[in-house]
């Protein structure tokens, strides 16, 4: 009876161990991902040491999964070294698109000029949208630093209604994000959902360009267009606001590129999980038929990378396939 109960305590405890192994990672999202092929690590090198307020380092830092890896700490000053920011905000309806920025609309990317603004109304199929005086054609758009913050507050006052929003550089010059990113990525066996509500678990920001300027979740906008506002991105895909600082919602080609020697699109930064981030189209202007549901796949050459969405789809990339730093 006594080597009886001992066998059964036995394969309890192995029972109890399996299910803590496996039990206890919803989804397997935690689970490494050993099937894997080349690993790339990230190159610090690769980012522009302008566009840092310090050098790149390697310090310890805990993964989602739970694995404590080196990984790089950037710091960016967050403004882009590589190309000019804005304008955003055309000045009259009579300017060009030289003057304005651009929107995003069901994946197709529209000039800001004053032709647009005047046609808000059709545009949007709403006749409330009048945003430029109708005796002088001026565009009305925040002027101070004040309206910005106001503007830009998602409980934004009827004071603002059909204002074109335009956060200056000189706002933000002080402002530095950190970012870490681990030198070795860990692919993991289910993707990662991206996060950035209050409950949420997933990171917000969807990786980091080559001047330190980051690619940031989808603009929200149809909270911006509700309270008749339009804050649109310069023709770099960026636009600035007061916590966030210059950041993507497009990649339009304007930042650092790295060419590939196969053809292949080329590298723009790299995700915040480390795996590389491309262009959505290589040399011969193709996109990829076997990306996954993040936009990613693997080569022989880059190893598991993304590929980031059409400009107009106000997207990067859909999920994360690796571990990313808490």
């Amino acid at each position: 009876m006594k080597n009886k109960k001992f066998k059964i305590e036995k394969l309890a405890v192995l029972l109890a161990l399996v299910l803590g192994t496996f039990g206890c990672s919803k989804d397997n999202e935690n689970i490494v991902d050993t099937s894997v092929g080349t690993i790339i690590k990230v190159k610090s090198d690769n980012f522009l040491s302008a566009g840092l307020s310090e050098p790149i380092t390697i310090v310890s830092k805990t993964l989602s999964n739970g694995t404590t890896v080196d990984c790089y700490k950037i710091v960016s000053k967050g403004t882009p070294t590589d190309h000019p920011m804005g304008p955003w905000c055309p000045t009259n309806i009579s300017d060009d698109s030289s003057a304005g920025g651009i929107w995003l609309k069901d994946g197709k990317v529209y000039d800001v000029d004053g032709a647009f603004i005047k046609n808000l109304a059709t545009f949007f199929s709403d006749s409330t949208w009048m945003m430029y005086d109708s005796s002088t054609g001026t565009v009305i758009k925040t002027k101070t630093q004040a309206d910005c913050q106001a503007a830009a507050n998602p409980n934004v006052g009827v004071e603002y209604k059909n204002f074109c929003v335009e956060c200056l550089p000189s706002y933000v010059a002080s402002l530095t994000q950190t970012y870490y990113i681990p030198v070795s990525p860990v692919k993991l066996t289910n993707s990662v959902q991206f996060g950035g509500g209050p409950q949420s678990t997933g990171p917000s920001v969807r990786g980091i360009a080559f001047n330190g300027v980051r690619f940031d979740a989808p603009a929200p906008v149809d909270r911006i267009l509700g309270a008749y506002t339009l804050a649109p991105f310069d023709d770099a895909g960026g636009h600035i606001n007061l916590g966030a600082g210059y950041h993507y919602h497009a990649a339009n080609g304007k930042s650092k590129e790295i060419a590939q020697t196969d053809g292949h699109a080329p590298m723009i930064g790299y995700a915040i999980d480390g795996h590389g981030l491309f262009a959505r189209l290589d040399t011969k202007g193709a996109e990829s038929t076997d990306l996954d549901e993040c936009r990613g796949h693997t080569d022989a050459v880059r190893g598991y990378h993304y590929h980031v969405d059409t400009a107009g789809a106000n997207n990067f990339i859909n999920c994360l396939k690796g571990a990313y730093v808490n």
